[in-house]
């Protein structure tokens, strides 16, 4: 299967001073606010890369692991999945997904083992070049 997305950023001004809007082709974010105050300070409304990053990895991993559980004959309840995304010296460093299931007659060392293939295989996971850590909880 190959398909594309596609996803605009537009800025204005000057780093710091500046803003930016992001659109994505979905629609989903329409001229959505992002700058200097949202990225690295809080209180200004937008969003920010590493929150988009964030929601992109969790999402993608949440659907990776539902497809691995289905293939291993289970069908998760619900998988509440939470990304930190941790920016440092100009880099992201790390990612920490925390991952609470509730996945009806698996036992926890099998959960933890599809969830670990999950965050491995998971197309965002491949693409970020950084420590990827998982936290998983079987309710």
């Amino acid at each position: 299967m190959k398909f594309t997305r596609k996803a605009n950023a537009q800025w204005k001004g000057a780093g710091k001073d500046g803003k930016g809007y992001l659109t994505t082709g979905s629609g989903v974010l329409s001229n959505t606010q992002y700058s200097f105050h949202t990225r690295f300070e809080d209180g200004e409304k937008g969003t920010n890369p590493e929150e988009l990053i964030g929601a992109a990895h969790s999402g993608c991993f949440a659907m990776q692991l539902s497809f691995l559980l289905n293939e291993a004959g289970f069908t998760a309840t619900t998988l509440d999945v939470a990304a930190v995304v941790t920016f440092e010296d100009g880099s992201i460093t790390k990612v920490t997904l925390t991952l609470e299931g509730e996945v009806p007659n698996i036992e926890a060392a099998q959960f933890q083992d599809i969830a670990t293939k999950a965050k491995e295989v998971c197309p965002i996971s491949k693409l970020l070049n950084t420590t990827i850590e998982l936290t998983a909880t079987l309710k």
